[in-house]
């Protein structure tokens, strides 16, 4: 069963949270994390991208980078910008898209349920990125950015999380730029924090990640680090955990993850629609933007049109967890079976568009001349991804795109 603790948070107080909290560090590049900080001396970029407060051209992967963060941590705690809270305790974090809203647990997962497979994952990691964040975890003695977990939905604790949220007046309570809502409120009630701890340790037997496998990497890593330099180790170290947001999968939902092609692999147009045509049905729709409806439905942007495909029976394995997935299909019938494309994480061929953008960027992409066709598929569902993970296997690179993404600054775990 799932071991997730309450801790002591470090976190801003409330006149500061909405400048404060930013996006994740993996979701843009330096020159964006400069402009998203302009003006906002408390945000915490300058943490989390502390390039940002270096010369320009920095090595983002240099000891001065990692020593500015170090600094700054240290700064926004003498200002008064970060504060840690006296009792260990869980929070409510929910956020609001489009008028739909999740509300998740900040906890402390046990790093040993990571190695042990009780947290379990869907896709495969780079040691290159993981070390990044291991590195930065060293110096900073802290997990600065939370990760996004799931778990199979429980009544008590849904019930525990709707009267806190009903009866409480969240600390935090803001719009950020992009336009999606956050909220949180600290479960301050002894009690009730005892028994959250015991329905996750009775009622949960596995976690999931759902976004942050390389963070999650990292986390787990440096618990087995800290503890092998501890010759007292207990297992009760604040290092053996790492902060993670818990969300019942029933309130999630994964939007759909499209790709663009820089070209055809030496086919002339008529002959890759031949191609296509082979192993899906095809329908031309013209210039009106269509949208994948159903599994198996995929839209093609290609010369100016709008094409919906879909495939044919016998060329997928609905029996399979992988063999069913879209991302699948495309892969195997497309991207690698007309268009030469053998290993999706090192291609310089494709390219992946978040559906957070729309479709409009996909038609953008090809009509500049930088692509030459575009592929939008039915987003992958929370069952799927669980079904994935259960069974030990691993999700094609680049399948799922939970948004909105978790703010980081809110809470702060501490090692």
């Amino acid at each position: 069963m799932a071991i997730i603790k309450p801790f002591q948070g470090v976190r801003p107080p409330k006149e500061l949270a909405s400048t404060l909290a930013c996006l994740p560090y993996d979701v843009m590049n330096s020159a964006e994390a400069a402009q998203m900080a302009a003006g906002k001396p408390e945000s915490l970029l300058h943490i989390t991208r502390a390039e940002i407060d270096c010369s320009v051209g920095t090595d983002v992967h240099s000891e001065e980078v990692y020593n500015k963060s170090v600094e700054n941590y240290n700064q926004f705690k003498k200002k008064g910008w970060l504060k840690q809270d006296v009792e260990a305790k869980y929070y409510i974090y929910a956020q609001t898209m489009e008028g739909r809203t999740q509300y998740g647990i900040v906890g402390a997962a046990s790093c040993d349920d990571y190695h042990n497979g009780i947290i379990k994952k869907h896709e495969l990691t780079r040691p290159d990125k993981e070390e990044d964040r291991m590195i930065l975890t060293r110096y900073l003695n802290a997990n600065i950015e939370p990760v996004f977990f799931s778990y199979k939905a429980v009544p008590e604790i849904d019930a525990i999380v709707s009267s806190i949220v009903k009866n409480q007046t969240p600390d935090y309570d803001f719009v950020a730029e992009d336009g999606f809502g956050h909220h949180l409120w600290p479960i301050n009630d002894a009690e009730t924090n005892k028994k959250l701890e015991w329905l996750f340790a009775t009622k949960v037997p596995f976690t999931y990640v759902a976004d942050g496998h390389h963070r999650t990497a990292a986390a787990a890593r440096i618990g087995i680090e800290k503890k092998n330099q501890n010759p007292n180790h207990t297992g009760e170290e604040a290092y053996n955990f790492f902060m993670a947001v818990h969300f019942p999968d029933n309130q999630l939902k994964i939007i759909d993850y499209n790709r663009v092609v820089k070209d055809l692999n030496g086919l002339s147009e008529p002959t890759f629609m031949d191609a296509i045509k082979k192993v899906f049905d095809v329908t031309l729709l013209g210039k009106s933007i269509f949208h994948p409806t159903k599994l198996h439905e995929f839209s093609m942007y290609l010369n100016c049109n709008w094409y919906k495909l879909n495939a044919k029976s016998g060329t997928y394995n609905d029996h399979d967890p992988i063999g069913v997935l879209d991302v699948t299909i495309l892969s195997k019938l497309v991207l690698d079976g007309i268009l030469g494309v053998k290993d999706l994480r090192t291609t310089t061929k494709v390219e992946f568009v978040g559906g957070i953008r729309g479709l409009g960027e996909l038609s953008n992409r090809v009509d500049s001349g930088d692509m030459k066709v575009a592929f939008a598929l039915y987003p992958v569902s929370m069952q799927q991804l669980i079904d994935i993970a259960d069974t030990g296997n691993i999700m094609p690179p680049k399948t799922t795109w939970f948004e909105p993404k978790l703010r980081s600054g809110l809470v702060i775990h501490e090692l």
